[in-house]
């Protein structure tokens, strides 16, 4: 197969770039992330952010190496189902909260907005 007709690599390194920016974030500004921990998860909530935050570096890293990227794909897909639960928690918490109208429609609009992430990642899954 000629390079010309394989499919592009750049949606991939997108991807992992994404995944690697929301996992420094985990640890630069771990706040917000401990706020959308269920509380039905054992152990406390930083423990958790962090946790997610190594995963999604290590989910990254697999997407940005082509040998693993692959294997990188499925776990980002994965992954962006796993973290739903702590985004409908988020914009739960914003209604009883009481937030802004436009913050609480931005939380909920990250719900269904889990769906074109895990296509993403299928694809790029798909691509490798």
């Amino acid at each position: 197969m000629s390079s010309e007709s394989k499919p592009s690599q750049r949606p991939a390194y997108f991807l992992a770039g994404l995944l690697g920016t929301a996992g420094v974030l985990h640890f630069l500004r771990p706040k917000p992330f401990d706020a959308i921990i269920p509380k039905q998860l054992p152990g406390s909530p930083r423990a958790w952010t962090y946790g997610s935050g190594v995963a999604e570096l290590g989910v990254a890293a697999a997407i940005a190496a082509p040998k693993t990227r692959r294997l990188g794909g499925l776990a980002a897909a994965l992954l962006f189902v796993v973290v739903l639960p702590g985004n409908v928690k988020m914009a739960v918490d914003a209604d009883r909260r009481k937030a802004p109208k436009h913050w609480r429609a931005a939380f909920w609009a990250r719900v269904p907005l889990q769906i074109p992430l895990v296509t993403w990642a299928l694809k790029v899954r798909d691509r490798a």
